[in-house]
């Protein structure tokens, strides 16, 4: 394997990653905004969000299944060129039926750093890198991705602000048009990729030694984002904007904090992971997260809550470089796309439930309950974690 090679396509992949993450950074700030500005309802917001985690799941499961066999190069590639058809659709319309059906193809996200398909690809392409360097590698794409994707939020403050200043400016939603460029650029980038990313011999991926542990992993990582999805980016949004009055502008800020807090906290993950462990640093930096989540809600004034948030943004991702190389170390290397894919399928199936469930709690229980109940759900998973991995030894 050539070193040279790898770490060319690594950056490769490094900055469509920064691309992706810019893009959906500003669109979750637009989409939520948009959502709440057209009169919304609480179930149409639901649908929305779980539309947006079921085509993840279902286009995660395909990739999984047929992308080494394709090729993960030219699988890559369609999956940009299907971001970008989307993205075009949801510039022009704003009926909630058609952006539910967009979403289904699975290339957009509801997170700054995690798709389906697209990440699904990624991780098992960043498991080419050597073993020394692979947490340092997946720290740094992570960190990536919050920060350009809070770059994004940020930047989906200056519809807004035009609008202050020029009546005649295009509405939010037009805005979306930045996709299919976004997307022209990441084709252009995948097609420089080198043949170092495919597998050797070109088959339907499967688990074979480490079947076990991963669909052990699996079913625990579903449970972390089926009450991850009570609280997306969307969502965080629209709850604000609801229950405190926040504006597009103030919240887009508050993304980008969080972003930033989020991109600082992968590149100290991957230090923390690398000196105490990778199952250590998931579960004991994940744990105090979730309690902050539940805290959140029961917050009297906007600038506690937001405070409590961003507290809550700092520790809530640390978990995410380490659970990807702990997945690319515990299975060989021809597993690696069928590992990614099975865990993250796991994710994304369950997820679309979330908001869901998350929507219905928020309308029969209380305006904070979807935030109780998925910090309740997620210290479970911690804890039930750390009990059932804790003397797994990974191969050396």
């Amino acid at each position: 394997m050539s070193t040279v090679n790898v770490e060319s396509d690594l950056r490769i992949i490094l900055w469509i990653q920064a691309v992706r993450a810019f893009l959906y950074g500003f669109g979750a700030v637009i989409l939520g905004s948009v959502l709440a500005h057209n009169g919304a309802s609480d179930l149409e917001v639901g649908l929305l969000g779980a539309a947006i985690l079921a085509g993840m799941a279902l286009s995660a499961i395909a990739v999984g299944i047929v992308g080494d066999w394709i090729g993960r190069r030219r699988t890559y590639a369609g999956l940009l060129v299907i971001l970008g058809i989307v993205g075009l659709g949801y510039a022009l319309t704003d009926r909630v039926w058609v952006l539910i059906v967009l979403a289904l193809f699975g290339t957009m996200s509801t997170d700054a750093n995690e798709n389906g398909p697209l990440t699904t690809l990624e991780q098992a392409m960043i498991g080419q890198a050597p073993a020394a360097s692979r947490l340092r590698v997946f720290g740094r794409y992570n960190a990536i991705a919050f920060l350009t994707g809070a770059l994004g939020a940020l930047a989906a403050g200056g519809p807004a602000f035009l609008h202050h200043i020029w009546a005649g400016a295009p509405a939010d939603r037009r805005w979306f048009i930045l996709f299919p460029l976004g997307a022209i650029a990441c084709v252009w980038l995948a097609t420089r990729l080198s043949g170092m990313m495919e597998v050797e011999v070109r088959t339907r991926s499967r688990l074979n030694r480490s079947r076990e542990q991963v669909f052990r992993l699996a079913s625990l990582f579903s449970i972390d984002a089926f009450a991850g999805g009570f609280v997306v980016t969307v969502f965080i949004v629209f709850w604000f904007s609801k229950r405190f009055g926040a504006s597009q502008e103030l919240m887009s800020a508050v993304i980008f904090a969080a972003g930033l807090l989020q991109a600082a906290s992968s590149i100290v993950a991957s230090r923390v992971g690398a000196r105490f462990g990778l199952l250590n640093t998931m579960v004991f930096t994940h744990l105090p997260s979730n309690i902050l989540l539940i805290l959140v809600p029961l917050m009297p004034t906007l600038p506690l809550a937001i405070t409590i948030l961003l507290l809550r943004f700092a520790l809530s991702q640390m978990d995410v470089p380490t659970r990807q190389a702990y997945i690319a170390a515990m299975v060989d290397p021809e597993e690696r796309t069928a590992a990614a894919a099975t865990t993250n399928t796991a994710r994304y199936v369950a997820r679309p439930f979330g908001p869901l469930v998350g929507t219905a709690l928020m309308h029969s229980v209380a305006l904070g309950a979807p935030w109780v109940v998925a910090g309740t759900l997620k210290s479970g998973y911690d804890l039930i974690l750390w009990r059932e991995f804790r003397k797994v030894a990974l191969p050396s």
